[in-house]
């Protein structure tokens, strides 16, 4: 499947494309580290936004504790700064299968779709890794950017409707890095460029995989969510925004 295939539904999903400020902004050369260790993070939250999701929703207190287990050392690297980061590569596989609760109405396809999502989050994560590391980049804290909080605010407070929104915002978040990664390649050192296209194929079906699983577990048609949400995410990506970061607006 070519680039333009891949990206076809995705720009179709997305109320509006990356705008050109921002793309001149993220291809400036003093701006590469906080583009890596922006992106570096969001593949960290998005493996723990999946994690919350199977935790929450799909599996008992054992299960719960062998994912937070394995999360654990990619954590502690970001939020403590320990361990070697060379050694995770190795670390990016559950010791235990992950069996769902009895009495979970979600289950075992909700288990398969966030623990695939998961091992290639962390897989990006690492890659992300070694190319700072090629680039001399060391991480340091940054402020997380106004995107998620902006969509997560307008989640519903009663279930199965708040699961339903966060399933929506994750395919949302997906979409969105997707067609980021699209717009950088051509603009990037060939290196990054190759790392970027790489990520096309496992980003899209991440943004469908939220999406197929909303419209599994509700009992309503999703489309007005999904519409809402759209929404809210376009006004995010087109309005003014002071904090230059992965998925942030058009810089102010």
């Amino acid at each position: 499947m070519s680039t333009q295939e891949l990206l076809s539904p995705i720009l179709t999903f997305l109320k509006c494309e990356t705008p050109q400020q921002w793309l001149i902004e993220a291809t400036k050369k003093e701006n590469l580290a906080i583009v890596l260790i922006d992106h570096l993070i969001c593949e960290l939250k998005a493996a723990q936004s999946a994690m919350f999701l199977i935790r929450k929703y799909a599996v008992d207190k054992e299960s719960s504790d062998a994912l937070l287990a394995w999360l654990q050392p990619f954590e502690a690297l970001i939020y403590k700064r320990e361990g070697d980061w060379r050694t995770l590569a190795a670390k990016n596989k559950l010791t235990k299968s992950v069996i769902p609760k009895s009495d979970s109405p979600y289950g075992q396809d909700l288990i398969d779709k966030m623990v695939l999502l998961i091992k290639e989050e962390l897989h990006h994560f690492y890659q992300v890794l070694e190319i700072m590391d090629e680039f001399g980049i060391e991480y340091k804290s940054i402020t997380p950017c106004r995107y998620a909080k902006g969509m997560l605010k307008h989640v519903k407070t009663f279930e199965p409707d708040a699961l339903i929104d966060k399933l929506i915002i994750g395919a949302y978040i997906e979409a969105r890095s997707c067609e980021r990664f699209a717009k950088l390649a051509p603009h990037v050192d060939k290196r990054l460029g190759d790392f970027y296209i790489s990520l096309l194929r496992s980003e899209a079906r991440h943004y469908q995989d939220y999406l197929t699983l909303a419209g599994e577990i509700a009992s309503f048609d999703i489309s007005e969510r999904v519409k809402f949400f759209a929404e809210r995410e376009a006004e995010l990506i087109l309005t003014p925004d002071n904090d230059f970061k992965f998925h942030s607006g058009v810089p102010a």
